[in-house]
């Protein structure tokens, strides 16, 4: 563990002022902001128009042809160096903001990228931006069966790294809630099942909160954060479904794992919907009903409400280890030990303190819990402790 006090020894490229409202990106953000409170980092978030003639230029350009032009990032002075060079992607045109900063060398000694969403399908599509990974000493991805093919072609370590949450906002206690919202649907859903909760909402007056107009943007994205979290904390049911899962012609039969699951859990929401067959998926949510089976396009979500519902003790089970195994296992601060730990430097205090918290939390959550009898509340601790590293050992094989 480090604790001496010295300069910065990690600088984090954000894209956040440049791509900055999209609402996808905002969990991005969340962990950039979070390393800055646990680590030595210094963030640097250059301004752009993306939409601006240079920008579109630069990116149609190297969508044809194997040239990569600056879109208008100014140089970074290397006036400071750095232990790492940290930067998130959300998808792979995003490299060319990245590239701009062409002595990544000079101002660190090791470079990592995260890329959020790429797609086995859309690797030829992509693939003279994925040279642009070549530069980076890392590449992390959140999409576990994108590693193989993307190292393959572009013959760098390429590592699996789960998405995560900020375990600590999204906790409903230490002062729970009362869970007013009956179910939760944020972003893509199935029609069938939408119609079918509509319905209960004129026979039986459900409350059913939903999207009910177009947009992805975020005014604020730690504002956007905050209230998600907070509307999230009063649900009772949260609907959860794998990334892109209504556009089969993109993801082909990729099945990956995005970041509601952890957001639901977290919340404590029981969280309805398809659970991943991904490997990664049984080992990062290996927990009895992580997920409540909800086949997509079903029209039965009425009959499971009415199961659960007459099952107080299930449902306070669910929930009371959906919070606790988030707590321990899939909180922010545990990504960036995974990062830490491919680039071989060794966390700093803010990391163990962090750590801390979240285990004192989870251990009142477990001593407040209702509904139970309690003799679950010592192995359930353990067992989500023991198993909080399990995808970081996978991971690095």
């Amino acid at each position: 563990m480090d604790t001496q006090p010295r300069k910065p020894r990690i600088v984090i490229f954000s894209l956040r002022n440049i791509f900055g409202k999209a609402l996808f990106r905002c969990p991005h953000y969340e962990f950039e902001d979070l390393i800055c409170q646990i680590d030595s980092a210094v963030l640097l978030a250059p301004a752009l128009d993306s939409s601006s003639t240079r920008s579109k230029f630069a990116t149609r350009l190297a969508y044809h042809a194997p040239i990569t032009l600056n879109p208008g990032i100014q140089k970074i002075p290397a006036k400071t160096h750095y232990d790492v060079f940290f930067t998130i992607c959300g998808f792979p045109q995003d490299l060319l903001m990245v590239n701009a900063v062409s002595n990544v060398k000079d101002l660190c000694g090791t470079s990592v990228c995260l890329l959020d969403e790429l797609w086995i399908r859309e690797i030829v599509k992509h693939r003279r931006f994925l040279r642009i990974l070549a530069k980076f000493d890392v590449v992390m991805l959140y999409y576990s069966q994108t590693v193989k093919p993307l190292n393959e072609q572009i013959g760098r370590r390429c590592v699996f790294l789960p998405p995560g949450v900020d375990a600590i906002l999204f906790c409903p206690h230490p002062a729970p809630p009362k869970r007013v919202i009956d179910v939760y649907s944020i972003g893509r859903r199935s029609e069938i099942t939408h119609q079918r909760l509509l319905r209960m909402v004129r026979e039986s007056g459900l409350f059913y909160l939903h999207d009910s107009i177009g947009g992805s943007q975020a005014i604020n994205s730690t504002e956007h954060r905050a209230l998600f979290a907070s509307v999230a904390r009063r649900s009772r049911y949260f609907i959860v479904n794998p990334g892109v899962i209504d556009q089969p012609e993109k993801r082909g039969n990729q099945i990956e794992i995005g970041n509601r699951y952890f957001e639901g859990a977290a919340s404590g929401a029981i969280m309805l919907g398809e659970r991943p067959t991904n490997e990664e998926f049984g080992r990062l949510f290996d927990w009895p009903e992580a997920v409540v089976q909800l086949p997509y396009d079903s029209s039965d979500i009425d009959i499971l409400i009415k199961d659960l519902d007459a099952d107080p003790q299930r449902q306070e089970r669910i929930r009371q280890t959906g919070v606790v195994q988030t707590l321990m296992r899939h909180d922010w601060v545990y990504r960036w030990e995974a990062v830490l730990k491919a680039v071989g430097l060794k966390p700093m205090e803010g990391v163990s303190e962090r750590k801390e918290h979240l285990r004192r939390l989870a251990q009142a959550v477990l001593q407040n819990g209702r509904g139970t009898d309690g003799t679950i509340t010592k192995d359930l601790l353990l067992s989500a402790a023991k198993t909080g590293h399990c995808f970081q050992r996978d991971s690095f094989r």
